[in-house]
């Protein structure tokens, strides 16, 4: 299929951080002189960039195996529309981003079909579920990568690849002043801690709580600390009743999204793993890494689990750069201690604030131009 003008791409984005990724591919495409029209799922960022957004990306904020199951036949329902309506108006390209499990199926029948495929975010074979390399060759031409080391482990496997960077090393500000950014927000000058329990309700319902109670005893244990909470706006009457519930009498700011926001007012951040934990990290902002979901979930994630790190800062660093506390580890009390465990260790601050300025400069490319030449050669191969 040769390429067109205005390039037509059908786009799937799940969940919040795909959105931003997603809205930051379609930018660079713009700022490089790319016309075209994008359709399908996606949220705010992607829509602001021109998206005809059919569903919203919330539509894929599921997570966990157990999640995952309460919410099957409807995801299945979702993928068969979105191939029936991209069958009967061929895109020029179809771009899958993030979301694996939902994305490389609907990938693998539309190449079948005889339309370009490709996917952006390189699914986590190096973290876990190897045996996922299969299904990449199969159901996509090439893959947008976003670390350095994931095109050759790709293209050992027979999957093209090209690292992009990572657009968020592009628009997080590095070290951003916390006095300013309080004085942004309405806050005082105390000692801040930023809590981010995640962007879908499952993550919050798990987190959220745990976070709260360590808060709790952190304002006793350390006295006038306050507390700020960005909230996702789909997510605010639930965030809203868990305050309600485990919150009373904390100093607690919560605003409507906001999480850079957050981060730079914060002296350290109380993080869920994933995409927001590398955020942090671009903030240069010190972390505890948290993440709790369902018994069974954890076990089946465990039992395909190939490295000790989860969080993405740990990850690229291949070193225990940052505290992560995981499942039954998750505890208010251990949670509690490691944050509190940064405010007495100036030299290690400054150590990992280091660290994740390196990390910045490795990961700062100029995605949309490699985006834009990479998804050129896949449409006119």
């Amino acid at each position: 299929m040769g390429m067109t003008l205005p390039l037509h791409i059908g786009m799937v984005a799940g969940e919040a951080s795909g959105d931003v990724l997603a809205g930051l591919l379609l930018s660079g495409l713009r700022d490089h002189a790319w016309s075209y029209r994008a359709q399908g799922v996606g949220g705010a960022h992607m829509q602001a960039q021109g998206l005809e957004a059919w569903h919203s990306s919330d539509a894929l904020a599921v997570r966990g195996y157990v999640e995952v199951l309460r919410h099957y036949r409807r995801l299945l329902r979702l993928r068969d529309e979105l191939t029936q309506r991209w069958l009967s108006d061929a895109p020029d390209v179809f771009v899958g981003v993030d979301a694996p499990d939902f994305n490389l199926e609907l990938a693998r029948r539309l190449r079948s079909r005889g339309i370009k495929t490709v996917h952006f975010v390189c699914p986590s074979i190096w973290a876990w579920r190897a045996e996922r390399v299969g299904l990449i060759r199969e159901a996509v031409d090439h893959v947008l990568c976003l670390f350095p080391f994931e095109p050759a482990l790709l293209q050992a496997h027979g999957v093209a690849a090209t690292y992009v960077g990572h657009p968020l090393a592009s628009v997080v500000a590095p070290d951003p002043d916390p006095a300013a950014a309080r004085q942004v927000l309405g806050l005082s000058d105390r000692s801040s801690v930023a809590l981010l329990p995640g962007s879908r309700s499952a993550e919050v319902q798990h987190l959220l709580p745990r976070f709260l109670q360590a808060a709790r005893l952190m304002q006793k244990r350390m006295g006038e600390l306050q507390f700020v909470l960005p909230a996702v706006p789909a997510l605010r009457s639930q965030i809203d009743a868990l305050l309600a519930r485990h919150g009373e009498g904390l100093h607690v700011r919560v605003l409507h999204g906001q999480s850079h926001a957050a981060m730079a007012a914060a002296d350290v951040v109380l993080v869920a793993s994933g995409t927001a934990s590398l955020e942090v990290a671009l903030t240069q902002r010190p972390m505890v890494i948290a993440y709790h979901m369902s018994a069974l979930s954890w076990w089946l994630h465990q039992r395909k689990r190939l490295q000790p790190w989860v969080g993405l800062p740990n990850i690229l660093a291949e070193t225990f750069l940052v505290p992560e506390l995981l499942q039954e580890q998750a505890t208010p009390e251990a949670l509690a201690a490691a944050v509190l465990a940064w405010f007495d260790a100036p030299q290690r601050v400054r150590q990992v604030k280091q660290r994740f300025a390196d990390m910045r400069e490795q990961l700062h490319r100029p995605t949309g131009a490699l985006a834009a030449e990479a998804l050129s050669e896949v449409c006119r191969a």
